[in-house]
């Protein structure tokens, strides 16, 4: 299991952070490094530390509810925190060998205040992180299919994405979200996968989430498929404890979605109105099917009139050939989150074909969200949360 081999790691670079704040505290007043104070300090600290394993833990109740919460902060604080001393450390480390290695900079004040740089640092990006995270901005796109469409000019997506509804993203968040939609005044609305966080446990007020879902205006209603946190498993710092491969997706989930007025496409088609047609596909590491197989593109669209649009719903942004190749206009995707956290946004820049934004593949345009909400700690920073307004205009 992964999160074990890693574990034994994640718990030397706590107890070594650890180390340097009480060194620091310490040069601060040497009082602060006294037997109550420094175990005040550290049990703080290891609380936080290890509060993703105790959100896992404990049952179900208020206090768990919290603690899962703070874990959601906690590993974006740890990265940034961690980043920040690296730096100082890497600082120090060229400064001893210049003539200020005898200056205040190496005294016990000079120790100091770099500590509270580096607190003030990771704070300030941490900070800046948790604000972003919660203000839900608009792309917009503009597409146009040579394809006639008749009765139809043009036609107004709103694609969201990564709504990761639980612990983190409750009622406020997705009624913030909604607003949003309707100011676009869509004719329809896509929702590209992971709508929950791998549970519905954690909604914090399910009937009214589900009232704000069917507050959203559009003409020819929510189409959805699901992704891979739209399964009911375990998730520790980021890691499954599955050992049976895919779940199932939840019939729990499905009943929510229901109730929400969200129309699920997991593996089927639907021609919406007569005039297009919306293809729903299975996510690639999640299918919930129970051999964990999913349709190809060829097969999802070979009985379909591909002279009529044809628009693909796919969680992860893969198989952009593949989907092209099968008579697709447009795949609609998220999964990405852009990389959320700088600097995992460099990485997922080499992952992806398509990252995040619009690429033209082929006779196909692939389109992906960064997504409205979070995965793991509450922050954004380098990226946005984000609706997609995108215009598409047939002009066949």
């Amino acid at each position: 299991m992964i999160f074990l081999l890693l574990f034994p790691g994640y718990l030397l670079v706590n107890i070594y952070i650890a180390a340097r704040l009480l060194h620091w505290l310490r040069c601060l007043n040497s009082r602060l490094g006294g037997r109550i104070p420094a175990g005040i300090a550290l049990g703080a600290y290891f609380f936080a530390a290890l509060s993703p394993i105790l959100a896992f833990l404990l049952p179900r109740s208020g206090f768990a509810i919290a603690v899962r919460r703070l874990s959601a902060y906690w590993m974006g604080v740890m990265l940034y925190f961690t980043a920040a001393m690296l730096i100082a450390e890497l600082i120090r480390a060229a400064l001893l060998h210049t003539k200020l290695r005898g200056s205040q900079l190496f005294s016990r004040a000079g120790a100091a205040a770099v500590g509270g740089a580096v607190i003030l640092a990771a704070g300030a990006v941490c900070f800046w992180g948790g604000y972003n995270a919660r203000q839900i901005r608009t792309a917009e796109y503009e597409v146009t299919l040579d394809k006639q469409v008749p009765g139809l000019e043009e036609l107004r997506v709103v694609l969201i994405a990564d709504t990761h509804m639980g612990y983190a993203v409750g009622r406020d968040h997705i009624r913030n979200m909604a607003e949003k939609i309707n100011a676009c005044s869509p004719d329809i609305v896509i929702f590209a996968g992971d709508i929950f966080d791998n549970s519905t446990a954690g909604l914090d007020h399910p009937e009214e989430i589900a009232e704000i879902f069917r507050s959203i205006n559009s003409r020819y209603g929510i189409w959805a498929t699901y992704g891979n946190h739209d399964i009911d498993e375990e998730i520790l710092m980021g890691f499954t404890f599955n050992w049976s491969g895919s779940p199932p997706n939840d019939s729990r989930m499905r009943e929510f979605c229901e109730k929400a007025g969200i129309n699920l496409l997991c593996d089927e088609t639907k021609l919406i109105d007569g005039k297009f047609y919306l293809v729903g596909r299975r996510d690639r590491s999640k299918p919930g099917t129970d051999d964990g197989s999913r349709l190809t593109p060829a097969e999802l669209t070979k009985e379909l009139d591909t002279s009529k649009p044809v628009f693909f719903i796919a969680h992860e942004p893969d198989e952009l050939s593949e989907t092209a190749a099968a008579g697709a206009d447009i795949d609609f995707s998220g999964h990405t989150h852009d990389g959320q956290l700088f600097p995992l946004t460099v990485i997922t820049d080499l992952m992806w074909e398509n990252p995040c934004g619009m690429l033209k593949k082929d006779s196909m345009y692939s389109i992906v969200t960064s997504g409205v909400g979070v995965f793991g700690p509450f922050m954004r920073v380098g990226t946005d949360a984000e609706i997609c307004d995108i215009r598409i205009r047939f002009a066949g």
